[in-house]
């Protein structure tokens, strides 16, 4: 199998897909499974998307790649688009998550340099967060797990606080802090919705301290939990905001948003071979303008809502909680995840774990109710046994 010769990335599972369609996967064998992991939230459109492979294809015979020295037709309209519909002033592109996040944080050091001298430079992050894999955004991120004697030493200049508590806040920022940085929803950490009064303290306590807030939207932007953005429904205006995962539909693509006080990048301060290429551009400009169809969004809401409804009216003993928001939801169990999704696995549903004991289920936006159903017939049937 191919796990032989690829790097055993996530600890893989002994399938290998050969082709999908809507919210469907088939394998090399011909069996099909009910897509709820969307490639970790990435194919926001799901398998085979019509008006992104005409748009793909379209635009690969005209331009994949073009230097970053200078600027493509489609790279200028979408960065107009994402722009106008977000609200924000100047855009980063990159290929990824970790990178858009690596931006973010430099771009958080220049203005701490900026506003506060060489002191202000320390980045506040949440406990239970996940901000990426490189050695910046590892040392960012509140897991111990993810911080390995073997990959040390990490990098200075960052400190976490506890998320939901008010305590955490009394002294959490000072002259010396340059931004605060939050997932709206703690994704890898187990799908904890940040509460909203609480993100708005932590947001005006970093600002009342003379940093800007980041919002890491890498996961959880681009409609994922029912809005274009998480953060509107924190009502924190952040100055930075990540994205990546779903922005282009399944093309590696990343960006970092940024206005007001955030706005201090200059040609030079960060760069990107691959970042923001045509062809990447021009998925993301598809999935923008399906995101904005009238309905779209607040059909991720009633989807969600469906499907925490749903699992709670099963009233299993081994549920001990189900959260999230949009369509990233969080079913916190009692039993093993890791064999729960093995089981769900063989007969024929994808999700993924998260934390410690949740299964993680971010299907693509547009699944229709029959495989949202069928999906959670077959989760009911492995945890009821």
């Amino acid at each position: 199998m191919g796990s032989k010769k690829v790097l055993n990335n996530y600890g893989s599972f002994d399938v290998v897909f050969k082709s999908g369609k809507g919210s469907v996967l088939t394998d090399i064998n011909g069996k099909k499974y009910i897509d709820f992991l969307a490639g970790i939230a990435v194919n926001s459109l799901g398998h085979n998307f019509k008006p992104l492979i005409k748009a793909v294809s379209s635009q690969a015979k005209k331009q994949i790649h073009v230097c970053n020295y200078f600027l493509s037709d489609i790279g200028v309209k979408y960065a107009d688009e994402l722009l106008n519909a977000t609200g924000f002033e100047g855009v980063f592109f990159g290929n990824s998550g970790a990178e858009s996040n690596e931006a973010a944080i430099k771009l958080a050091r220049k203005f701490g340099q900026l506003s506060g001298g060489a002191k202000r430079k320390t980045i506040v992050t949440l406990e239970h967060s996940f901000h990426g894999r490189t050695m910046a955004t590892l040392t960012a991120t509140g897991q111990d797990v993810f911080h390995p004697e073997t990959f040390a030493p990490y990098v200075e200049g960052f400190k976490t606080i506890k998320p939901n508590d008010y305590g955490s806040l009394k002294d959490a920022f000072d002259d010396t802090t340059a931004a605060l940085m939050m997932e709206c929803v703690q994704g890898e950490g187990g799908v904890f919705p940040l509460d909203k009064e609480w993100a708005k303290a932590a947001a005006d306590a970093a600002r009342k301290a003379g940093a800007i807030v980041i919002c890491d939207e890498v996961q959880t932007g681009m409609g994922r939990t029912g809005t274009l953005l998480a953060s509107e429904q924190l009502g924190i205006n952040p100055e930075v905001v990540t994205l990546a995962k779903a922005i282009a539909g399944g093309i590696p693509m990343g960006a970092c948003l940024y206005r007001g006080k955030g706005n201090v990048f200059a040609a030079g301060d960060h760069q990107s071979t691959f970042g923001g290429n045509p062809l990447a551009c021009r998925a993301a400009s598809v999935v923008l303008h399906e995101l904005l169809k009238n309905g779209f969004l607040s059909s991720v809401s009633e989807k969600g809502e469906y499907i925490q409804n749903t699992v709670k009216n099963w009233n299993l003993p081994c549920i001990e909680d189900v959260r999230g928001k949009g369509l990233m939801i969080g079913i916190q169990v009692s039993k093993n995840p890791v064999e729960v999704e093995k089981l769900c696995l063989e007969k024929g549903v994808l999700f993924s774990t998260a934390g410690k004991n949740v299964l993680r289920l971010v299907p693509p936006l547009n699944i229709g109710y029959k495989e949202i159903d069928k999906g959670l017939a077959i989760i009911k049937e492995v945890l009821e046994k």
